[in-house]
């Protein structure tokens, strides 16, 4: 577009450059209507209800789309309010996890000043080992406790937000102010006080704001503090230590390795400078340990994770550190899995809404394999007629599934009560020292438990009890299921006038205790014999022999009982998830895997043309992965003329002789430089006319 310029005005443009820039076209808005006149009124859109409803519920449709939404709102509000339910019971296993060395750090923060240490600088040294999550939450508390009672604060300070003294000092300066007056009471407070301005990394700011607020307490918490600079944190503690008059600094360091080795990276004329205490954090394992326990064996559950994803939730944990923040969001995927696919997870809501599309539920649960097996044992069993009128009748498959349903609950909680009571008599019994929660649910989700080593040598140490030990076993382990039944009553009451009769000091022991065998030498062909008998008992021990074996029976008995395989259970798959691969390819993926997979088997991912899946070369398939199954075919080196003649082979004998060499050439580096790409070629110093493999399939 040309612009007529006056002669001056042009050479000046030109010089400057001007005549290269944009040229924008302006064009006037339309006139607005005359005064008075009201404006066009907007037509209302109706939103579409179907899309206000999948913005509330996140979940898709299922059940081959026909699902309503009724359904799909209550499937989503069960999870909500389920895991809302474990949530909380989680916050609660943290809280108390964290509440003895909050409290003892709390305590060492308000009984502690620079009076006290003579003019050192207070220093809390916490180590948390691997356990980084848990100084968070520790500090987040603790600031919360300081607020609260109005004493002071908490300023965490990471490695990020010190790069130098001036930015250190002026985060530490923002992050004390905002946090009890926010933003806007930070800017405000630079800017309405009285006198000149400071800068914002001048600790007369912090000190004017201590003043004003009355803060006893001001506790600076270095959160990685390995990783500060050394000549930096000297420096800050220099500047600290001088202040302490004004300001009540309280330090507080959060050690990753050890006490020593982080003494050892400053000079001694720092750490002169502080004056506290050593404080530990506990490892994160316990704290999973008792979290998986109060999710799986609480008495009113209604959902539990199977066998394979509780073997690869601690299989996670035991290949590399996992916090309980971390386990948590696993579990929840978990359970959001279940109720996103699983139409008939609906089935757990605490009451069933009538709108649901009960033909199509009933027809999914037809279709269930524990179901099947269930209706092919009624059938085996010639009970061929309760079969047909589930298969007919909705109304009463549906009432029997709830039935079923309400029993396959009771039965996982009787399961994981009966393993929490193994977990505590071979605690108590000092069987198995390192037997945790997570290894016996293993075996009970598996179904192995029953015939397992470590039930066995449960019951033959109870057969070993004596009458006090047996006392604290009814008591504290024994659950109330197996307790309130008429025989364990009936035993109980035996036991009991057993004890009011017996008038010995010594507790009764039975038969089967070491201390009534005795241990006979007999000569024989002058070699010693050694023979282990009875010894005579008396009559008190006799009868309290009978009671153990009594309970030894019934016990027995219980765990055949409970201890079933879950899988075995109609409808599971409602109330259980236990897929086979859950969880490991979301949190554990295998990318190498896979690509390998997409090369060597194009048509695993993509859709061919031909009816028949292609299981060799032809053009049909990708270039890069033609030539990277050739390049399975070769050595370490691979000649780059050999390769590109096998590759134009493929086209040619494909085309019969009518491909253009051009394109095939083009394709052929193509492919080459994705795998080059993917790190599985390289240059060859050695000859240049090579490639070097870089990587070898299936590693």
């Amino acid at each position: 577009m040309d612009v007529d310029l006056p002669e001056t005005e042009a050479f000046e443009s030109s010089k400057d450059g001007l005549n290269n820039q944009g040229v924008y076209i302006y064009q006037p808005a339309k006139p607005s209507k005359a005064n008075g006149e009201r404006p066009s009124k907007r037509r209302k859109v109706a939103e579409d209800k179907k899309d206000q409803g999948d913005q509330l519920y996140p979940f898709a449709p299922l059940l081959d789309g026909d699902e309503n939404a009724a359904s799909i709102e209550l499937r989503y509000s069960t999870y909500q309010k389920l895991w809302s339910e474990q949530e909380q019971k989680i916050q609660e296993i943290l809280e108390d996890v964290d509440s003895k060395v909050l409290d003892n750090v709390s305590s060492f923060v308000r009984t502690t000043s620079s009076q006290t240490y003579h003019g050192c600088i207070p220093a809390a040294l916490v180590t948390v080992g691997s356990n980084v999550s848990s100084l968070g939450r520790l500090l987040t508390r603790l600031n919360d406790r300081l607020s609260t009672t109005g004493e002071g604060g908490v300023v965490v300070l990471e490695s990020g937000d010190a790069p130098n003294l001036k930015a250190t000092l002026k985060n530490i300066i923002r992050a004390a102010i905002t946090n009890t007056e926010g933003n806007d009471g930070y800017q405000s407070f630079l800017t309405d006080r009285d006198g000149p301005r400071l800068l914002a990394y001048d600790l007369d700011l912090l000190s004017e704001y201590v003043k004003r607020k009355g803060t006893t307490k001001l506790v600076l918490a270095f959160r990685d503090s390995e990783a500060f600079d050394p000549n930096l944190l000297t420096d800050l503690l220099s500047l600290l230590s001088s202040w302490l008059d004004r300001i009540p600094f309280t330090l507080l360091f959060g050690i990753s390795t050890s006490v020593e080795l982080f003494e050892g990276r400053l000079p001694r004329s720092s750490v002169a400078l502080l004056r506290g205490k050593y404080f530990e954090i506990h490892e994160a394992s316990n704290c999973v340990d008792r979290i998986y326990e109060r999710l799986q064996a609480e008495c009113n559950g209604r959902f539990w994770l199977g066998r394979n994803i509780t073997g690869i939730l601690f299989e996670k944990s035991n290949d590399y550190f996992q916090t309980p923040e971390a386990f948590s969001r696993t579990v929840k995927y978990a359970y959001m899995t279940h109720f996103f696919a699983n139409p008939l997870s609906v089935l757990l809501a605490d009451k069933v809404s009538g709108d649901l599309p009960y033909g199509k539920l009933c027809e999914a649960i037809r279709n269930l394999p524990s179901f099947r097996r269930f209706c092919e044992d009624f059938v085996h069993n010639g009970s061929s007629k309760k079969v047909r009128n589930l298969l007919e009748d909705d109304n009463l498959l549906l009432q029997e599934s709830l039935e079923y349903l309400q029993m396959g609950q009771q039965k996982m909680r009787d399961i994981f009560q009966t393993t929490k009571m193994v977990q505590m008599c071979l605690k108590n019994f000092n069987i198995f020292q390192k037997t945790t929660m997570s290894d016996l649910s293993i075996r009970a989700l598996s179904g192995e438990l029953q015939d397992s080593s470590f039930v066995e040598d449960m019951l033959m140490a109870v057969k070993t009890l004596d009458s006090e030990a047996l006392k604290d076993l009814l008591f504290t382990v024994i659950p109330g299921s197996l307790t309130d039944t008429p025989q364990f009553r009936e035993i109980q009451a035996d036991l009991d006038a057993l004890m009011q009769t017996y008038e010995g000091t010594e507790p009764l022991r039975s038969e089967h205790d070491n201390r009534n065998s005795v241990v006979k030498t007999t000569i024989v062909q002058q070699r010693v014999k050694l023979s282990k008998g009875k010894a005579k008992m008396p009559k008190e021990n006799i009868e309290y022999t009978k009671i153990i074996d009594r309970i030894h029976a019934v016990l027995e008995a219980h765990l055949v009982e409970t201890l079933v395989r879950p899988q075995d259970l109609i409808l599971h798959e409602i109330f259980l998830l236990d897929m086979k691969n859950p969880l490991k390819e979301t949190f554990a993926p295998r990318p190498r895997f896979a690509v390998e997979r997409a090369l060597t088997n194009p048509f695993d991912y993509l859709e061919s043309t031909s009816d028949a899946a292609e299981t060799k070369l032809s053009t049909k398939q990708p270039a890069t992965a033609i030539l990277y199954q050739l390049y399975l075919e070769s050595g370490a080196l691979v000649n780059i003329h050999d390769l590109w003649q096998a590759f134009y082979a493929v086209f040619k004998s494909d085309k019969k002789g009518s491909c253009d060499m051009r394109v095939v050439l083009s394709l052929f580096y193509r492919g080459l430089s994705e795998l080059k790409a993917f790190g599985m070629v390289k240059s060859s110093r050695k000859k240049i006319d090579h490639v070097a493999k870089s990587a070898w399939a299936g590693l």
